[in-house]
């Protein structure tokens, strides 16, 4: 049986964090709660489960992060997300793109905090499994501490009791979602007193954590980091995890340790049809900052693309020949 924690965790990335990243991410860390994509309830009702929110057992801790509005549909996608296999259902209050907001959910949620509330109550009805918020500090001409005490304050009536804040502002006007992710200045102290007043309440930070030293040296101040790019460009980081945050007595995993612990469901996968690229493309940031990582990314990027059926494999095994496994390049030279 797994463990969950937030005291780590991945975070949930449009077109990034698919069941190939996730088994990939998985081979660095048997601790850190990872998350799906996020699925608007709708899809989930109408859609195609298996290609929606599939997933392999092995990817657990395992979390659903749903987007909608409906507190009807969000229970009934909780319902089907549970009966699926997840550990746990997020609903997603902090995404500020404009296809999410012409929805009517997402970041613009934060100033709907009653309905949020009636969201998670329904949904917190329909399943077993925790029911968690990933939500911002505020949106748009917020007063954040206002808004973000107001919003918490509000959905953690309904016996919510873990909320993800990524420590930043959603601009709904303006700003795209990449400049949404490095614009509004981070507010880590705004969110370290919300959990001072509330330290019955799972807090954890999200935002701006460029590696996990960054993260480590907020973490006295919260239940957990969440890791989103830095995870996603630099996984290596995550081979530290179990024994740096979990205080595991277990050996950091290498980028080649988990490159042999990913080679068996890359083969798994070609062997269903699957396109080596598929998984290939969550891979190269695997050997940033030793030598040759930029002889395997252009060999990957060449090479990947098109590539189909087992024996495809070699691509992956010869583009690790370009890396040095023991000689490291100074942190601001990249291979």
């Amino acid at each position: 049986m797994y463990e969950q924690s937030y005291r780590f965790s991945v975070a949930p990335m449009m077109d990034w964090t698919d069941r190939h990243c996730r088994m990939f991410h998985r081979a660095f860390t048997k601790r850190a709660l990872l998350y799906s994509e996020m699925v608007t309830a709708d899809a989930l009702i109408h859609g195609d489960l298996e290609y929606l929110i599939g997933f392999n057992p092995e990817e657990q801790p395992l979390a659903l992060q749903l987007g909608g509005s409906d507190p009807e549909k969000l229970a009934k996608a909780s319902k089907i997300g549970e009966d699926f296999g997840y550990s746990e259902v997020n609903l997603n209050c902090g995404c500020p793109s404009d296809r999410v907001q012409s929805g009517a959910f997402g970041a613009c949620l934060m100033a709907r905090p009653q309905h949020v509330a009636e969201c998670i109550s329904a949904m917190k009805n329909a399943v077993d499994i925790p029911v968690t918020v990933k939500c911002r500090i505020g949106i748009d001409d917020d007063e954040p501490r206002e808004r973000l005490f107001e919003f918490v304050e509000t959905v953690a009536e309904t016996g919510c009791h873990v909320f993800i804040v990524h420590a930043r502002k959603a601009w709904l006007k303006g700003l795209s979602p990449k400049e949404n992710r490095d614009i509004p200045p981070l507010d880590y102290d705004l969110v370290a007193d919300l959990k001072k007043q509330h330290p019955e309440l799972t807090i954890s930070l999200n935002g701006g954590l460029g590696s996990l030293e960054a993260g480590v040296e907020q973490l006295p101040r919260f239940d957990g980091i969440m890791l989103g790019r830095a995870a996603y460009h630099t996984p290596g980081l995550l081979g530290s995890v179990d024994r740096v945050i979990f205080g595991e007595d277990v050996e950091d995993t290498d980028e080649f340790e988990a490159l042999i612990n990913y080679r068996p469901y890359i083969l798994e996968q070609l062997e269903n049809g699957i396109h080596l690229h598929a998984m290939t493309r969550h891979m190269m940031g695997l050997f940033n900052g030793k030598r040759g990582a930029k002889k395997w990314r252009r060999f990957l990027s060449e090479n990947a693309p098109g590539a189909k059926g087992v024996d495809t494999i070699k691509i992956v095994d010869e583009a690790a020949t370009f890396v040095h496994q023991n000689d490291e390049l100074p942190s601001t030279i990249d291979g």
